[in-house]
């Protein structure tokens, strides 16, 4: 049986980790972004804004799943969080509902509650404690897709991802840290899963130093592999907010220098 998949923000680096990862013989990924695509064997293009409804009820048309990736990967100005993050999660939503797209895999973030002190274990429900206009959007589409999910019977899975790279970049990554490869199994879990409902999922990987509990991912079918523990002799000691919130340097307010 075919399958297609809708991925949002395919060009950033999630995305672009993800598309080798997720190819199959008789599933097509429909890439969507405001940046330049090229599609491989196996995928479309679709060129636009997550905030365009019209557009975005367009691209879920004859989906089985969306992964919605697409937004700021980081901490911007306000106007620009409200537009991309959260009016583009809502979109994202109202669209897939609209077009009768069963299924959406939210990429969230830690930064949902990144004022959450390091030394008190991360169950997967933690109250929204953001650290970040950033992590504020990120809790807002983890509000909207609980409201999407009892309101209208989507399946929504909020995937609370920590750091996803091909390694941790300090000390903190050490908890964080979500391989490509354990990302792109905890996808493959949240597409395949039969009738899911409404969860919040901690994406991480199956790091020695974590305190996050996996037990919703493993309940998926997620089996990590992965474990940053490998890199340990090469990353520098924590320091700072690092070692005080989970968040990390999200936390300080020194951040709006980067967007101001």
């Amino acid at each position: 049986m075919s399958q297609r998949i809708l991925v949002t923000g395919a060009a950033g680096a999630i995305g672009t980790m993800l598309r080798p990862r997720l190819a199959r013989t008789g599933r097509t990924l429909r890439l969507l972004d405001v940046a330049p695509l090229t599609a491989g064997p196996g995928e479309e293009v679709r060129s636009g804004s997550v905030s365009d409804l019209d557009l975005m009820v367009r691209a879920c048309a004859d989906v089985d799943v969306v992964l919605h990736l697409g937004g700021h990967s980081r901490e911007a100005a306000w106007a620009d969080i409200l537009e991309h993050n959260i009016n583009g999660t809502y979109t994202v939503l109202e669209a897939a509902r609209r077009a009768g797209a069963p299924r959406v895999v939210f990429a969230s973030s830690n930064h949902a509650v990144g004022f959450r002190p390091v030394d008190e274990p991360a169950g997967e429900y933690l109250y929204p404690r953001p650290d970040t206009y950033y992590g504020v959007s990120k809790a807002a589409g983890e509000a909207l897709g609980s409201l999407y999910h009892d309101r209208y019977g989507l399946d929504v899975i909020c995937l609370r991802i920590g750091s996803c790279a091909e390694r941790p970049w300090n000390e903190r990554g050490l908890a964080t840290w979500l391989s490509p490869d354990d990302c792109a199994r905890l996808m493959e879990a949240s597409i395949s899963v039969p009738s899911p409902g409404f969860r919040v999922v901690w994406g991480i990987s199956a790091n020695t130093r974590a305190s996050f509990s996996l037990a919703e991912a493993r309940a998926l079918g997620y089996a990590p592999q992965d474990d940053a523990e490998v890199f340990a002799a090469q990353m520098p000691a924590s320091e700072g907010l690092d070692k005080v919130y989970l968040g990390g340097d999200f936390c300080a307010p020194s951040l709006d220098a980067a967007w101001e």
